[in-house]
């Protein structure tokens, strides 16, 4: 038995209790006093160190640390749950894609935006065109976002409006793909996507631009869809991995309004180095409920949505030569400036080419900026080699995964990639190397949903039941831990977050069924029975 704290009570006995701590204990029963965990043992042992609990008896479910998701769009997934779902398999071709904006169009005010959520065009028999989604919907500006959350796909109203046509140069660290004749197709890649559709803010090449303007209203409403929905899954914290003024100002809106249903983490968008610079501020800054954490850039493009930069291009035809959103120098010039100025630095990075330019950046960081605990991160982590895994261990890089990609998108991995698909995020290796690796959803381009994301990194399935590196999947365990305790270590919040252990805040998902005791396949199937938020229910299954 352990204990600490004492307050208002609540004991949970008769539990399978996982606490994901160093020594992988195991428990029958958690004591939670006011936000904390007081005592976590048996039955026994927690109701008699707190003896005026309130009693709740879970039948033999399993309790685990609440998930941490150390890379979320929280507020951009909000959004989309609020659009049109094109997301596959229930759109499957192109014709699929006119049907779905035609009927959103058909409920839509004439001149009003369409937006849709979710394409995938490598499923599709061709690639879409502005052409179809006029067809689609002849009277309204319509602008249907990629999987990825790079690329967007608009019709000709909008093109026009936004003064893009075919002499328009393409933007550093994007393109505007042009069919055979050189005409603009309406499908924007990366960079791009910023120079048609209304944007809040300007970020120039710093990322895929789907800041698009909102009332704030609006916004708060789908900071709070979106919370709720995550409850549900049995999230808890949230690391929302590409922050502007827009989105900071959402959540603070919502905090102020009692409307931010989870811990949220905001890694600030590096267009906005300067500017925090200039006062001074660096992560981490705030609270438990609400904190600024690392800072966030980009190497390369999307992996799904054929831009992520290999040393050898990939596609069926090698057609895929990728791109970077910086030059190398200028990529590495950021990330020195930012480890000098104190922060904590995470890069989006597919490739094994962009993956060389970043972990020579950090090495150039430390070298010149000596710091005993940088805490690295390489968000995605798609294809490193074993060279540069090696160094990335020298230096404590995190990885934050996204094993679901291999589940959705596996088999056009498998595809376009050949036999190095099946290195894509090597989590196994990682872990004999001494990597810390860490689970993570990029929601909304994966499922924001924990079980999936667990079982996807257990099972290394494809869509079509494939195996793509096999070798490289996680035990069930290894994969709790990834999506609890060490996601906390990558937003720095293992001090109070990410396991059960007394002291720490009283985050906890309680499952409907041991995960320990089904096949990976049949873990996404397991229902969330409750979820707690420092102490309080904050989801039941039972209302």
């Amino acid at each position: 038995m352990r204990a600490a704290g004492m307050g208002k009570a609540l004991a949970l006995v008769n539990a399978r209790v996982v606490t994901a701590d160093e020594r992988g204990t195991r428990a029958s029963a958690v004591g939670i006093a006011g936000e904390r965990i007081a005592v976590v043992g048996s039955d026994e042992e927690v109701l008699r160190a707190l003896p005026d609990a309130e009693r709740l008896d879970l039948g033999g479910r399993t309790v685990l640390p609440g998930f941490i998701d150390a890379h979320n769009h929280f507020l951009a997934t909000g959004e989309s749950l609020g659009w049109t779902d094109v997301r596959y398999p229930g759109v499957a071709s192109v014709e699929d894609l006119v049907a779905r904006v035609a009927e959103a169009a058909a409920r839509t005010p004439a001149g009003a935006w369409v937006r849709a959520f979710g394409f995938d065009h490598a499923k599709y028999e061709r690639e879409p065109t502005r052409w179809d989604l006029d067809r689609a919907a002849p009277e309204h500006p319509v602008a249907v976002l990629h999987v990825s959350g790079h690329h967007v796909l608009v019709n000709s109203r909008v093109l026009e409006a936004a003064g893009v046509d075919e002499d328009t140069p393409d933007p550093e660290g994007g393109r505007l793909v042009r069919d055979e004749r050189g005409r603009i197709t309406g499908l924007c890649l990366d960079a791009a996507c910023q120079l048609v559709q209304p944007v809040a803010v300007d970020i120039g090449s710093h990322g895929p631009n789907f800041h698009t303007a909102a009332p704030l209203e609006e916004l708060v409403e789908a900071v709070e869809r979106a919370g709720r929905a995550y409850l549900a899954a049995g999230l808890t914290t949230v690391c929302d991995a590409q922050v502007t003024v827009r989105e900071l100002g959402a959540y603070r809106e919502a905090r102020q309004l009692g409307r931010l249903p989870v811990r949220t983490v905001c890694m600030p968008l590096s267009h906005q180095l300067e500017t925090y610079a200039a006062i001074g501020l660096a992560g981490p800054f705030g609270d438990d409920r609400l904190w600024i954490g690392p800072m966030k850039l980009y190497a390369d493009g999307s992996l799904i949505g054929g831009t992520a930069a290999f040393t050898e291009p990939y596609g069926e035809r090698g057609e895929f030569p990728g791109s970077l959103y910086h030059e190398p120098e200028e990529l590495e010039r950021l990330i020195v400036r930012a480890h000098a100025l104190g922060w904590r630095v995470g890069v989006h990075t597919q490739g094994d080419r962009a993956m060389g330019v970043v972990v020579g950046a950090f090495e150039a960081a430390q070298r010149a900026h000596p710091r005993e605990d940088p805490r690295f991160r390489i968000e995605h982590a798609g294809y490193p080699t074993p060279e540069q895994l090696r160094r990335m261990a020298a230096l404590g890089v995190v990885t934050v995964n996204q094993p679901r990609y291999l589940v959705d998108s596996g088999d056009e991995f498998l595809r376009r990639l050949g036999e190095r698909a099946h290195r894509l995020q090597p989590l196994r290796e990682e872990l004999e190397l001494g990597i810390r690796v860490v689970l993570s959803s990029d929601a909304d381009v994966a499922s924001y949903r924990p079980l999936d994301t667990i079982a996807a990194a257990a099972s290394r399935r494809t869509l079509a039941g494939r195996e793509i590196g096999a070798d490289q999947a996680l035990t069930v365990e290894e994969a709790i831990r990834a999506h609890t305790i060490e996601a906390a270590f990558a937003i720095g919040a293992e001090d109070r977050l990410g396991s059960i252990e007394p002291g720490k805040l009283a985050d906890l998902v309680v499952l409907d069924r041991d995960p320990f005791g089904e096949p990976p396949e049949a873990i996404p199937d397991i229902p969330v029975w409750m979820t707690l938020l420092g102490g309080e229910i904050a989801f039941s299954a039972e209302g």
